[in-house]
């Protein structure tokens, strides 16, 4: 395959995409128009999907980190994390209800957000500077979400669809990370107040900072490195959950607090 076909390749697969999403339909998976296994052109529809954002508008605030659990790593057939874009869009306050317009397969996951106060933009940056870089960490839900219809997907599609986010609730009490160990935290995740996830911050990657450090050290490797005021959502502590109509989900985090957000229909605004 040459350099034209491989381009007009990602653009196409950018656009089925951004098709479903807009369509609200899911779509067949998408590894099949890409080179079989190929990460790096499953990247390059990701950063066509953040660069049409942002030309439409929407404010990049962050990144999100996903497969870091070893299980799910295993599913895929890949042996790292990989990562994609938060937008402010994307945010929706803790007690605003979730519109289930806005998502085609929703399901919900609890996660450590950590908020950056300076920039990391070191290649080969240490644990020390991303505890210095970093202002607080909040416990946050990511809902996550699939343009690919049924969550049939492998590293590739999932990848290319923005590693699979949909949106986000943060918590709204920022801890200092001197004064939590987010190796050792524990994680409840309730639904209609059943327990249905739980988990600890060393399922994360061993631990929501050596996500972080790897996400750091992969974006200033890509010459777009993590920059202060960005949100990283630093990958599940647990198994994800299944969301629908009047459902509400609490995350607790020791250390850290709770975080709230309920389903109710409706459409995007």
């Amino acid at each position: 395959m040459n350099a034209h076909d491989s381009a007009r390749d990602v653009t196409d697969v950018a656009a089925v995409l951004m098709e479903a999403s807009r369509a609200g339909k899911p779509c067949p998976p998408v590894r099949t128009l890409l080179p079989e296994g190929d990460i790096e052109a499953a990247y390059a529809v990701q950063r066509l999907y953040v660069e049409h954002g942002v030309t439409a508008g929407r404010r990049l605030v962050g990144r999100k980190i996903g497969l870091t659990s070893p299980a799910v790593q295993r599913q895929l057939g890949v042996d790292q994390p990989d990562f994609g874009a938060l937008f402010a869009d994307m945010a929706v306050p803790e007690g605003q209800p979730v519109a289930l317009g806005r998502l085609l397969q929703p399901k919900v996951e609890a996660e450590v957000a950590l908020v950056l106060g300076d920039d990391l933009p070191h290649r080969d940056p240490t644990v020390a500077d991303l505890l210095r870089a970093t202002a607080f960490a909040l416990p946050a839900l990511e809902i996550v979400d699939s343009r690919i219809a049924d969550w049939d997907i492998t590293i590739v599609d999932t990848v290319a669809d923005n590693a699979s986010c949909g949106l986000y609730v943060l918590g709204g009490t920022p801890v200092p990370l001197d004064r939590v160990d987010l190796r050792a935290v524990t994680m409840t995740l309730t639904k209609n107040g059943e327990t249905v996830s739980q988990g600890t911050g060393a399922d994360c990657l061993g631990s929501p900072l050596t996500a972080a450090l790897w996400l750091a050290t992969t974006l200033a490797g890509l010459g777009d490195p993590l920059r202060a005021g960005d949100i990283v959502l630093t990958g599940a502590l647990g198994p994800m959950a299944v969301a629908a109509e009047g459902d509400e989900f609490t995350a607790r985090i020791e250390g850290l607090g709770t975080v709230t957000t309920n389903f109710a229909e409706g459409t995007a605004a």
